[in-house]
């Protein structure tokens, strides 16, 4: 199973059009296309697993580049999800005034 970030997706992009998109290269298992969580509105990226790494390494490489509804794809394959830090900027919640040891 290999997860793939598809990004600059055009806001209204459905998920079924990028289903469909990807579909042509192997078995899909989900799509999901990120929304904001206040408005609902898409935030223009989102995941496609696929069951076979082989048929997503070849999906990869075709959509790279390609058009969506006017809008070049940036495809690849997903980066694992970082943990963020509870402070907001991983300063340690220090400002730089304070750094005064």
């Amino acid at each position: 199973m290999k997860n793939i970030f598809v990004g600059n997706l055009d806001f209204g992009a459905t998920e079924d059009a990028v289903r469909a998109m990807f579909e042509a290269y192997g078995t899909v298992e989900r799509v999901s296309i990120v929304t904001d969580r206040d408005t609902g509105r898409a935030k223009g990226f989102g995941f496609v697993e696929m069951t076979a790494n082989a048929e997503a390494d070849r999906a990869i490489a075709e959509l790279n580049g390609r058009e969506l509804q006017g809008r070049t794809l940036n495809v690849n394959e997903a980066r694992p999800k970082t943990e963020r830090s509870s402070f907001g900027g991983g300063g340690g919640g220090r400002g730089r005034q304070n750094n005064r040891w």
